[in-house]
């Protein structure tokens, strides 16, 4: 773990400014614990060098013009003015209050989760997705990111194909068409485009007065309408609008649904009109203060939006009846029996239009309502202009920025091209021209009936993706989530959540499932290439909440045979270092046990506590790189021993505790320092203690490749903050002060240069095969499995998890077994019948009857040869130099010890040659440890008879388990 130590600056309060700057630049030598004081900022002076104040000349908008009017101006799209009057003659007054409502629902609580979102932290640029990415992580954010940009772009094309749809409209009442109106809509929307473009490159603060100005026109095109409902002009009767009039009202009042419409369908043709929500979140980067800025507009947006939507649809549906045949000639001169309409009592027939469809005019068949009913009908065209306008340019300004932002947390690297900005206000002008383009061709296209509601698919997935992440961020119970807006709730965002899902199926059911399928590839994709992103995402928070309750839950349950692991302690030093070990290790624990890489630290504590902090994330990083399932645990302690038993009581948690130690052959035991060899004796007395189970791995050609991996270390480092302070040379002459791993080898990795790329000799290139030799697929051989004594049975559970795994599942596993000469078939029916109770598959089982022959002469000789420097000779010696010897040097062979384990040497000795003879091609050798009691066998003695036991064969596990069982009969 890393701590944090802030600069205490109240230790001085009197002194000066320059003062306190030498206090400072003293304080940074380290304190006796290992810490230095002064490296880490203040929360204030990191937060000041976070967030400097705007930069001389950037244009940065309040919570009106930056979000209110944006907001507001998308809203109030075109479907204001021409479907508003057709939803109210389908629906009804009541209904369509009702539809307004059911969509004010769903994006009151989306402003809700936004502002919560938006007032935890501070809010960059990027919009929706920086909203999205922060709270969910990458993939989320990734996915709706791409999704939500390219939304907007086409929206561009939708909102300026309305525009041109409206013009060609006047040209073909005015009969001054330029070719037909499908290419006529193109020309108009293309050049209309092109001038928006203009003035969104022109930048933001010449966007922002243009949206000005469309709302003032907005606003009184709105006006219009509401002053005209107070007009009813004779000429406009025919037409069917009457004015306000409480028969009208109440016969509009319940729904008349036609065409096949229904209260859903109507509900999916209005929703798209309350997409505009994100307008202000969108530009976060462009706001002076998005925290505020972005709950205030975003929510008043809404309020005063929904107020004028409600206010339109009961006026007009007071003021206008559903049918009328726009023929002055219709009006009734004496009364009709049979006519009961609400135009009927004001004098006017128009029951033809319930037996032919030759009228016009009315709710239900005239979508210039509004311009018929205003006092200026101009004016509501110039609105419909404002609010296709607006929409258009707010979506336009919207894509780039949005997807500016995620190409440059290079979630998609190959879009990294579009991440530069330019000018002061950083503006993304690669990102225009890609928006204008796509827009372009949609427009070109011109047939936007099939996409329209994907888009408003995507927007809804956006909002969906909010609430959840509201809820998300709640149920992990962060800390860290603390938003300053106050006024939501977890449990009504998920609704928002689940609603936004429904609406989407309500629009279109199969643009919905394209929805969900497009942001599933996106997010199965960003997962797959596992950006190198970490914004402490709540979903990171639940996978911790998570891990938290179901530890806390293990630890309460007893442990049983059947769900017996191994969870290995390996002690690798560097990983790294020693990979062979680790996918060995990694072959029976990969998604079946804990697998934790101890690493032993030695020398000045004050080194080795930086150390521990870097090396804690530099090797958790190589581990994940490597796919490793396995965590990296360091210790610092004054000697090998002292760390290997902190970790062996410490690592873990709860029920996910190591049972196993694992550790390399030590091979360079003659040469080193005997108590080095002492020690990792007693490394594993100390695990028989702690009732851990042993395993010693041996490759003959050797496990640590450090001298040959300083190259890779260094490039491994790419990303680390503090790469410099990772690798350092050592004087192995100072012994206290290297630090320490188990294979042989004592040291931390020395640094050779780069530029030194002579060839590898012999050895080291067969010492660099050997330890990729695990990660390849392992083909057709054996397993051989040599279990010699009854420890429980992890002899034999090892072998057979390495065999369920896909690279070893061509291998067999033969059983070898100890026996007499007289009793093979017997001892060979018994253990069959005891690994098929035990469910073990295996190819052959010998028994060994000449297990106890005599050595050959040759083998023992040079067995004496090799201990001959570790012996006593105490029976050529004085008594008491004898007695000093063996006390000063305890590893020494005594003649009497060597008389004494005469028959335990010749069986290690024996047994290397049974190995040569049956399984010199195994592809790995499961044996198990022979283990001599504490303090009886010298370390010297016991190390000569691993080496005679386990010297040139294939690699070989020597296994020892603390004598619990493993395995079980019963189901």
């Amino acid at each position: 773990m890393v701590g944090f130590f802030y600069k205490i600056s109240f230790i001085c309060p009197l002194c000066s400014v320059s003062d306190t700057k030498t206090f400072f630049v003293f304080s940074k030598e380290p304190f006796e614990d290992g810490y230095a004081n002064g490296e880490e900022g203040t929360p204030a002076g990191d937060a000041a060098a976070a967030y400097t104040p705007d930069s001389k000349g950037v244009v940065k908008f309040g919570w009106i013009k930056g979000v209110l009017v944006r907001c507001m101006l998308n809203i109030w799209g075109v479907m204001l003015f021409i479907r508003l009057s057709w939803i109210v003659g389908q629906a009804g007054i009541g209904l369509s209050v009702l539809v307004i409502g059911m969509a004010t629902v769903v994006t009151t609580i989306t402003g809700l989760s936004t502002s919560a979102i938006a007032t935890n932290g501070f809010v960059r640029g990027g919009g929706a997705y920086y909203l999205i990415s922060r709270s969910l992580g990458p993939e989320f954010g990734g996915a709706i990111g791409l999704i939500f940009a390219f939304a907007n772009a086409v929206a561009v094309a939708m909102y300026v194909v309305g525009f041109a749809e409206t013009v060609v409209e006047l040209l073909k009442e005015n009969g001054t068409l330029m070719i037909d109106e499908m290419n006529d809509i193109r020309i108009i929307g293309a050049i209309t485009v092109v001038i928006l473009l203009g003035i969104s490159i022109a930048g933001m603060e010449w966007e922002a007065k243009a949206q000005i100005v469309l709302l003032v026109i907005l606003i009184l095109a709105i006006g219009d309408f509401v002053i005209g409902t107070f007009i009813p002009l004779e000429s406009k009767k025919p037409k069917g609008f009457f004015g306000y009039n409480a028969d009208i009202f109440m016969e509009n009042f319940g729904p008349d649904f036609r065409q096949e419409e229904t209260f859903f369908s109507v509900f999916a043709i209005f929703f798209p009109a309350a997409t505009g929500i994100l307008a202000g979140a969108n530009i976060s980067g462009d706001l002076a203060d998005p925290q505020s800025a972005i709950p205030k507009g975003t929510l008043l947006a809404i309020l005063i939006t929904t107020l004028v939507y409600a206010g339109i649809a009961v006026s007009v549906g007071s003021c206008v009846v559903r049918d009328a045949t726009g023929n002055v000639n219709d009006t009734i001169v004496s009364e009709l029996a049979n006519c009961t309409s609400a135009a009927c009592k004001l004098n006017y027939d128009f029951s033809s239009c319930q037996s032919q469809a030759g009228c016009h005019y009315g709710l239900m068949n005239n979508f210039q309502v509004m311009s018929m009913v205003s006092g200026f009908a101009p004016l509501i065209t110039a609105g419909i202009f404002s609010a296709t306008l607006s929409s258009a340019l707010a979506s336009l300004v919207s894509a780039p920025k949005i997807f500016q932002a995620l190409c440059k947390d290079s979630i998609y690297p190959g879009f990294q091209m579009f991440a530069k900005g330019y000018g002061k206000n950083n503006e993304p002008l690669r990102g225009y021209i890609l928006t204008f383009l796509i827009a372009l061709g949609f427009i070109l296209i011109a047939e936007l009936n099939v996409i329209a509601p994907i888009i408003s698919n995507f927007f809804l997935a956006s909002y969906a993706l909010i609430n959840f992440s509201v809820f998300h961020a709640s149920l992990a119970k962060s800390p860290g989530w603390r938003p300053a807006f106050k006024y939501y709730n977890m449990w009504i965002s998920l609704i928002g959540a689940i609603l936004c899902c429904i609406v989407m199926f309500v629009i279109n059911w199969w643009a919905a499932l394209l929805t969900y399928v497009i942001v599933l590839g996106l997010y199965i994709y960003v997962t797959y290439k596992k950006p190198d992103v970490n914004w402490g995402s709540s979903t990171q928070a639940l996978t911790y909440l998570n891990a938290l309750q179901h530890s806390i839950r293990l630890s309460g349950v007893e442990d049983h045979v059947k769900n017996f692991r191994p969870q290995c302690l390996i002690m690798t030093g560097a990983p790294n270092a020693r990979p062979a070990l680790l996918h060995l290790v990694h072959a029976f624990t990969k998604n079946v046990g804990l697998m934790i890489c101890g690493h032993v630290h030695m020398g000045p504590r004050r080194q080795a506590m930086k150390e521990l902090s870097t090396d804690l994330a530099k090797y958790q990083r190589w581990l994940i790189k490597n796919k490793m399932k396995a965590f990296y645990a360091p210790v610092h302690a004054e000697d090998l021993r002292d760390g290997g038993q902190y970790l062996m009581q410490a690592a873990g948690l709860g029920r996910m505790r190591p049972n196993t130690l694992v550790v390399g052959f030590k091979k360079n035991w003659r040469q080193g320092d005997m108590r080095d060899v002492e020690t990792y004796i007693n490394l594993f007395h100390d695990a028989f203690d702690v009732q851990y189970g042993v395993v010693v791995i041996r490759l003959k050609e050797g496990l640590d490749i450090s001298h040959l991996q300083a190259q890779d270390l260094l490039s491994s480092q790419e990303k680390s903050p503090c790469a410099k302070d990772v690798i350092v040379k050592v004087d192995y002459s100072k012994k206290s002060e290297t630090d320490t791993s188990i294979d042989g080898s004592l040291g931390e990795v020395p640094v050779y240069s780069k530029s030194s790329s002579s060839p590898l000799n012999v050895t080291d290139q067969r010492l660099l095969d050997a330890s990729s030799q695990f990660q390849k697929k392992q083909g057709k051989s054996n397993i051989d499995v040599w279990w010699l004594f009854d420890d429980g049975g992890l002899t034999l559970l090892i072998p057979y998890l390495i065999t369920t795994k896909k690279k070893w599942k061509d291998c067999k596993i033969r059983v070898f077994i100890g026996g007499k000469i007289n009793r093979i078939d017997h001892d060979r029916r018994a253990m069959a019948t005891l690994l098929s109770k035990f469910r073990i598959d295996f190819s052959d089982i010998m028994v060994l009857g000449d297990i106890n022959t005599k050595p050959k002469k040759e083998n023992i000789a040079a067995f004496e040869e090799m201990i001959e420097p570790f012996r006593l000779h105490e029976d050529d010696k004085e008594q008491e130099v004898a007695d000093k010897m063996k006390e000063d040097e305890p590893w020494r062979i005594t003649d009497n010890e060597l008389e004494l384990y005469k028959t335990k040497t010749y069986r290690q000795i024996r047994l290397n040659e049974l190995l040569k003879e049956h399984s010199s091609t195994a592809n790995i050798i499961v044996m198990s440890l022979p283990v001599a009691r504490k303090g009886a066998v010298s370390s010297a003695l016991y190390m000569a008879w691993l080496e005679a036991l386990s010297k040139d064969l294939p690699p070989i596990l020597l296994v020892r388990g603390n004598h619990q069982s493993v395995l079980t009969f019963y189901s």
